[in-house]
């Protein structure tokens, strides 16, 4: 014996076979919200314009490594499922001339990933690029890119602090 499918009616419901003449029915299913995937910690929103060129500006260029390092340790805490990088992150920007450059590089078009994914968490729709996190980046404007989309993110769960616990969407 099978059991009926949740929606759809038991064979031999007679009004139901009659009214669509044999042919499926259209099956009404209630709006549901989205069951939260996992739970993860809010990320801090930052003013793009201070994280790009006021405090790197004031500490001398400091600040870009703890930007690049706090986004990534903020970005594993938001989502588990991308993986903790902040150690790798900075050490690539640290140690990056023993690779010619290529691994900071790399830590930095990976960061477009790590943000898209979750943007797809937050249950938008990733806008983030790392092609053209690479080419703004050359020119010197990657980090207010890619603070920008971070924010898409953050913007989605207004009025929760920093650091509380939000629902992810997939």
């Amino acid at each position: 014996m099978s059991y009926p499918q949740q929606g759809y009616p038991q064979q031999g419901h007679q009004p139901y076979a009659q009214a669509h003449h044999g042919a499926p029915a259209p099956v009404h299913v209630p709006h549901q919200q989205p069951v939260p995937a996992g739970l993860g910690l809010n990320m801090k929103r930052r003013n793009p314009f201070a994280a790009w060129l006021g405090l790197p500006l004031i500490t001398f260029g400091i600040y870009g490594l703890v930007w690049f390092y706090k986004v990534h340790a903020e970005l594993f805490a938001y989502d588990r499922r991308t993986g903790d990088a902040a150690t790798n992150a900075l050490l690539s920007m640290i140690l990056g001339f023993v690779t010619l450059g290529i691994w900071p590089l790399v830590m930095y078009v990976k960061l477009a990933g790590r943000i898209a994914q979750a943007q797809r968490a937050a249950g938008l729709v990733p806008s983030c690029s790392g092609g053209l996190g690479f080419l703004l980046g050359i020119f010197g404007f990657g980090v207010l890119y890619y603070q920008i989309e971070l924010n898409k993110v953050i913007d989605r769960y207004r009025g929760v602090v920093a650091g509380m616990q939000v629902p992810l969407a997939s």
